[in-house]
């Protein structure tokens, strides 16, 4: 029987109200070509990790700099360091003033907000995202890339079924007096797809702890011995087997596999 497949139609639609801006895209199974050869070939948790998702952009070239007081951004065109409060994106006030219906006029989201804590910053991607009914979209890091020094990021969940609103990235800067600086084709933030379900308190608090070697069972040992002492005692077993096993799983649960697929057997 195949697994259940989820929405019928895309998870997630993102709209791209500034137009500049560089749109989503499917996060890479070999993070961002970062990922060493034989991880991606042979580590499926890492390779799976690094491709849920998609990667989301600032929707221009900016610095941030803090001097432990203030913060301060500056742009192509700018002129120097400007003191940063909420501003709009460059003429995005006007281009939005001249779509939206009149009654939502004026109300364009600010692109850059210096917030009320010492060094917090919210960064407008340009977008906003609508998911089918009973999912979220988590936003994080992205997994196995190593991130730019000077920022840290906030993590967050957003029902995007119904909160149809800009979608944000919230951080820290973490040096003072050296700017710090963000590239429209460099991913500041990784959207993910995530059920209401999976992070309700009901869920979350059910769970136990089996608190020493004594208390595991036959069963425990019989599992253990199948994923750790049977593949080092093998003669002449592939590298790469539990990824092999994986995706061969998948497979014939009808989840498709992946263009590294093939590599493992190689």
């Amino acid at each position: 029987m195949n697994a259940d497949p989820g929405p019928t139609g895309p998870v997630v639609t993102f709209y791209r109200f500034i137009e500049q801006a560089r749109p989503p895209q499917r996060a890479d199974q070999a993070a961002a070509g970062t990922l060493p050869t034989r991880a991606f070939r042979y580590c499926e948790a890492a390779r799976v990790a690094s491709g849920f998702g998609w990667y989301i952009f600032p929707p221009m070239d900016f610095s941030l700099v803090w001097d432990g007081a203030d913060i301060f951004w500056s742009f192509e065109g700018s002129g120097g360091w400007l003191p940063l409060k909420a501003v709009q994106f460059p003429d995005f006030r006007t281009r939005f003033d001249e779509i939206a219906p009149e009654h939502i006029r004026g109300y364009s989201p600010p692109f850059l907000a210096a917030l009320p804590e010492p060094g917090l910053v919210q960064i407008w991607t340009g977008l906003v995202a609508r998911t089918a009914p009973g999912w979220s979209l988590l936003f994080r890091w992205l997994p196995n890339i190593a991130r730019p020094g000077g920022w840290e990021p906030y993590e967050g969940i957003i029902e995007t079924d119904h909160w149809f609103g800009p979608v944000i990235s919230n951080l820290r800067l973490t040096r003072t007096h050296v700017p710090v600086e963000f590239k429209a084709d460099f991913p500041m933030t990784m959207a993910q797809p995530v059920p209401h379900a999976v992070y309700q308190e009901r869920l979350l608090n059910a769970y136990r702890v089996v608190g020493s070697l004594e208390q595991l069972t036959e069963d425990d040992w019989a599992d253990y011995e199948a994923t750790v002492v049977k593949p080092n005692t093998t003669v002449n077993r592939k590298r790469g087997a539990y990824a092999a096993e994986v995706r061969k799983r998948h497979k014939s649960s009808g989840i498709h596999g992946s263009a590294a697929e093939e590599q493992t057997e190689s």
